[in-house]
């Protein structure tokens, strides 16, 4: 049994990001609790927890990315389990929070797909949610249980700040991420600007303006994730046209579906800065890749939390 600052706490990982996982959990300086996720022969899911939570403060690591219905599942079931076995406290920290990107009824007879998942974790069991940089930030009143919603600005800020780039501009792909560029630009004390772009469909982007001078400047581009890098591919493209020179793009959740990593290698972009809230593939990891890890400031803010200090302080 880990006793943790007075508190019983266990952190167990599902099968999406065990590296990450164990990362904070070394910074914790707590194992990592036994957890036995198997399947049936029709592909159902079962879990099989090896010791004792009964009164812990619990804390399960599962980022929902790809296969996204199988991790939401296995997360799901988990917190079932934990329920059942008398856990204290369900905390799930969840890196990247898997359809997100469906907030709102942009047309009629849409769902609200990311208001369905706060209902499944809540009818689950879950009492807490931790997340990094969710789509949607009003995705947080979806819930009535605490959750927090961490930054991973601050670790990319320090990672460019370290490189000394000179002439910069922090760039923004969409109207919507205006926001989180000039976060970033007033750490870097540079300018900005905007791609003005539209969606014919999803996962396809055409760039129709750039707002803003990036002529002669180093171009930082910052996005909160990459799925199939076509609106990182495009907005590079038409940057390179404008008269920028370097070209760097950044995001939180590389998630790198379909020909992404194929059309990053193959645009004006010199490198990608990303965190590791979704675990690479082999194929995934390519020469312009740079991963940078949030164990510690997940760690940290999961102290915080068994603690009951304050988070806020770890997104400066």
């Amino acid at each position: 049994m880990a006793v943790f600052h007075g508190s019983k706490v266990k952190i167990f990982a599902l099968s999406s990001n065990i590296p990450l996982a164990k990362e904070i959990a070394d910074y914790i300086g707590i194992p990592l609790s036994d957890c036995e996720v198997t399947r049936f022969a029709d592909g159902e899911i079962n879990m099989n927890i090896g010791e004792t939570v009964r009164g812990h403060k619990v804390f399960v690591v599962q980022s929902t990315s790809a296969p996204v219905n199988e991790n939401l599942m296995e997360l799901l079931i988990m917190i079932d389990a934990l329920k059942r076995a008398s856990a204290r406290e369900i905390n799930i920290v969840m890196p990247y929070y898997g359809y997100s990107r469906q907030d709102r009824k942009a047309k009629a007879r849409q769902p609200i797909s990311a208001k369905l998942i706060a209902d499944l974790l809540q009818v689950a069991g879950a009492t807490r949610v931790i997340c990094v940089d969710l789509h949607a930030p009003q995705i947080q009143g979806f819930y009535n249980i605490p959750i927090d919603n961490f930054r991973a600005l601050p670790i990319i800020a320090d990672y460019l700040k370290k490189k000394n780039l000179k002439d910069l501009c922090v760039v923004s792909p969409d109207h919507g991420g205006v926001a989180r560029a000039r976060a970033l630009a007033d750490v870097l004390n540079a300018p900005i600007a905007i791609i003005d772009k539209m969606r014919p469909e999803p996962n396809v982007a055409e760039v129709m303006n750039i707002i803003g001078s990036v002529n002669r400047k180093n171009c930082v581009i910052i996005d909160d994730m990459i799925d199939t890098a076509g609106s990182i591919s495009a907005a590079s493209l038409a940057m390179k046209e404008a008269g920028a020179k370097d070209i760097i793009a950044c995001c939180t959740h590389p998630l790198l579906s379909g020909q992404a990593v194929e059309r990053i290698m193959n645009s004006p972009v010199s490198e990608m800065i990303c965190t590791n809230t979704v675990q690479l593939s082999e194929e995934k990891k390519f020469p312009k890749l740079v991963q940078l890890s949030l164990a510690k400031l997940i760690g940290q803010g999961i102290i915080n939390i068994i603690d009951d200090q304050g988070v806020s302080s770890l997104f400066g």
